[in-house]
């Protein structure tokens, strides 16, 4: 095509686009007038003010906040449709706009009118003549990939056709440390994942680099569009495997325009808990399986380690005793009611039953029950024993008995080997905090535990008082001080555990879920509809049966609609067939999908002897010089702190990418958004991709778990340009 003829289709879109950007502001002023307008009614000094206020400021801030996130690529799709049917060009854009007349001028991606810009094939039209993708910085088109769909339409003669394919262009574009929108080339395949009906569970597979993840993300915004009521109001959970993995995603959703999405990593989902260290594989394993669930129930019913076990007191004639005995039906009886701290309430009508049977005098039949219960009530001793008996009690609380080894081969007689008993409880040394693994386990004691009940302060339905003038909180504050999570308080969930919080629970590399973490998953979405993301080839639970019952059990028999993913976007085909190598090499079931394009550049191999530092480095430099976008160093876990310290002493690589010094010794926590180069395990790779990647000692990663080879195929698939090993 032809520069004056390119120039000239530039121009008539940046027109259009100009006026568009007019009317988006239009659209702010509106909205923060109605803001202004919405603070003047609170002054009108009645609560119908107040209402409408909050109502009307809570709209505009919506309606400002969508309009701020959609200035970049806010215009990035054009069809031209059959004249019969729509003689007008349609735009596609991030969010909806219309003019001053109030007609359309800018469609939504997601509303019914914008699915033909996804859905429309050389084959099967629709309708569709032409198909355009703008290219847009902020405001400006840079330029435009035109696709002709429909030759033989009588309108195709008058309509110029520019570029090599706007998928192409974009697939070849440097990569940065955040996964980015592909609203303006999603294919049909994925289209049909994220229009897919929203009720039950839709499940999204295929194997590396297909867009598993971005098609999901994607999907959550659709919802939220054609049912916010519904969405918004329940909210959104997103699910991921690590901090890296949040971080990477995180700005996807608000560039289209959403926010009322909760991302959260495994070790995030429990309110109150922020957990980054994963354990040892083999203790992971153990943490992971569905025995842990049993192994939880018993902890929470075994008496309190160190609360009294007997109490005795002179009642008029009698001498009344609390032993073990007694204490002990008393505990059984409770525990048949219900959850342990719901049972609170009913400890001192347990208790004084217990004690009243042993009245046996004549003096004290007389006085009778009431008179027995008053004087009980009212002895301090009394409170003190049976809240000291039977304590509220919290999950880090319960979780932290199982410190010691003759309480943990007590309640594990039958689920646990005394290895697993011994490594167990050396991860539960209270000066390393909590791990990924032990969040599912809190899940599992807040569950098993119950909520301590709430009472008002007009609540007298507790004939004994017990309660009066005891500040739960206040005890609950206690049993926290003896456990922080991480160095971290524990703060109380916000939310009762009756309750079912979330609308659409949304589950990335849900193939690595184990057992337990799909039961903590699953409380959360009890009444959700469900996107699962996933491919088993790049599973790092060992028991992928264990993990498929426990999905099982959280879906609750919701219908499932499935989707699979055949064209892989990230990977050239030079990687790939490496990648596809190796796994069919490796003996993985792998889902092998179709590289849509090729750089011509073959993986390359370095040696690592007879200095690795060495040639780590010279690998390193290499990449960094051939690509302008990420480069990842892959390292056994064993070596993350070493390759770390390399990299901080590297002053090649300071003027190029400044950010490298900066890289995390501890991979738990995110790089920063400046970090070119970084330093990652196998499993901190899960869903990332990079230009360039470095696998150093790929032998050691494969043997680092019963899994290593599953996580190195993950490993090699992470590169979209160039790939190199050393070792």
């Amino acid at each position: 095509m032809s520069e004056p003829v390119v120039e000239r289709e530039v121009a008539h879109e940046q027109a259009f686009v100009d006026r568009v950007h007019q009317q988006l502001q239009v659209s702010a002023r509106a909205a923060e007038e109605l803001a202004r307008e919405g603070h003047q009614r609170g002054r009108l000094g009645h609560e119908g003010g107040l209402v409408e206020r909050d109502a009307m400021v809570f709209q505009a801030a919506k309606r400002i906040a969508q309009l701020d996130a959609a200035h970049e690529g806010l215009v990035f799709g054009r069809l031209d449709l059959d004249r019969d049917a729509d003689p007008k060009p349609r735009y596609i854009g991030r969010i909806g706009l219309r003019d001053e007349h109030r007609d359309s001028l800018l469609i939504d991606w997601r509303a019914p009118a914008a699915a033909v810009f996804y859905q429309a094939t050389a084959a099967e039209p629709q309708g569709v003549v032409r198909r355009r993708v703008l290219r847009c910085s902020g405001a400006t088109v840079q330029g435009v990939e035109d696709e002709l769909l429909d030759p033989d339409n009588p309108a195709a003669e008058e309509l110029p056709v520019i570029g090599e394919g706007a998928l192409m262009a974009q697939l070849s574009r440097a990569r940065d440390r955040s996964m980015h929108s592909i609203v303006a080339t999603i294919q049909a395949e994925q289209d049909r994942a994220i229009r897919a009906p929203s009720k039950g569970v839709v499940t999204i597979s295929g194997g590396p680099g297909t867009g598993k993840t971005v098609v999901a993300l994607h999907r959550a915004a659709y919802l939220l569009y054609t049912d916010r009521r519904r969405y918004e109001g329940g909210g959104v959970l997103i699910v991921g495997p690590s901090g890296v993995f949040m971080r990477y995603i995180e700005r996807v959703l608000p560039s289209l325009g959403e926010t009322a999405v909760a991302l959260r990593s495994v070790g995030e989902v429990v309110d109150g808990v922020r957990a980054t260290r994963h354990d040892e594989p083999a203790v992971a394993d153990v943490k992971g399986s569905a025995r842990m669930a049993e192994l939880m129930r018993r902890t929470a019913r075994q008496q309190a380690p160190g609360s009294p076990n007997e109490f005795r007191v002179f009642w008029r004639d009698d001498q009344i005793v609390l032993d073990r005995g007694v204490l002990g039906r008393a505990r059984r009886q409770l525990m048949s009611q219900g959850r342990r701290n719901r049972q609170i309430p009913r400890i001192a009508s347990t208790l004084l039953d217990a004690m009243w049977r042993q009245v046996r005098s004549e003096r004290g039949r007389e006085r009778g029950r009431e008179k027995f219960d008053e004087d009980l009530l009212s002895d301090q001793a009394f409170l003190d024993f049976a809240l000291a008996w039977w304590p509220p009690l919290d999950a880090p609380t319960v979780l932290a008995w199982l410190r010691d080894p003759e309480f943990l081969a007590r309640v594990g007689e039958g689920l646990l080997t005394s290895e697993e008993q011994r490594l167990l409880t050396k991860s539960w040394d209270a000066a390393i905090g909590l791990s990924v693994e032990d969040v599912p386990l809190l899940d599992e004691l807040r569950y098993a535990l119950g909520d301590v009940p709430a009472r008002t302060d007009d609540e007298r339905d507790d004939p004994f008082g017990l309660l009066e003038g005891v500040d739960i909180q206040e005890l609950m504050t206690a049993a926290d001080r003896e456990y922080a999570p991480s160095g971290r308080a524990w703060t109380p969930p916000t939310h009762s555990i009756e309750d079912d919080p979330f609308a659409h629970v949304l589950v990335d590399e849900a193939q690595d879920l184990t057992p337990m973490q799909w039961r903590m998953v699953g409380r959360r979405g009890r009444a959700a509809s469900w996107t699962i993301v996933g491919d088993p080839a790049q599973s790092s639970w060992p028991a992928p049966s264990e993990s498929a019952a426990a999905r099982a059990e959280a879906l609750d028999g919701k219908p499932v609609h499935e989707f699979h993913l055949s064209k892989n976007y990230r990977n050239s085909s030079e990687i790939y067939a490496f990648a596809a190598e190796y796994a069919e090499r490796a003996g993985l079931d792998a889902d092998l999908p179709q590289a849509v394009r090729s750089t011509g550049v073959p993986p390359t191999t370095r040696p690592a002897s007879p200095d690795l530092e060495s040639a780590t480095r010279d690998a390193v430099l290499e990449a960094s010089g051939q690509v302008p976008g990420t480069v990842g160093i892959v390292v056994p876990s064993a070596r993350r702190s070493e390759v770390n310290s390399w990299l901080a002493s590297w002053p090649e690589l300071e003027a190029d990418a400044p950010g490298a010094r900066a890289a995390a010794a501890d991979a738990s926590v995110p790089p920063s958004g400046e970090d070119r180069v970084v330093v990652l395990t196998g499993l901190d790779t899960k869903g990332l991709e990079f230009d360039a990647i470095v696998v150093v000692r790929p032998e050691e990663i494969e043997a680092e778990s019963a899994t290593g080879t599953a996580t190195l195929y993950v490993v090699f698939t992470r590169a979209t340009q160039l790939l190199t090993t050393v070792g």
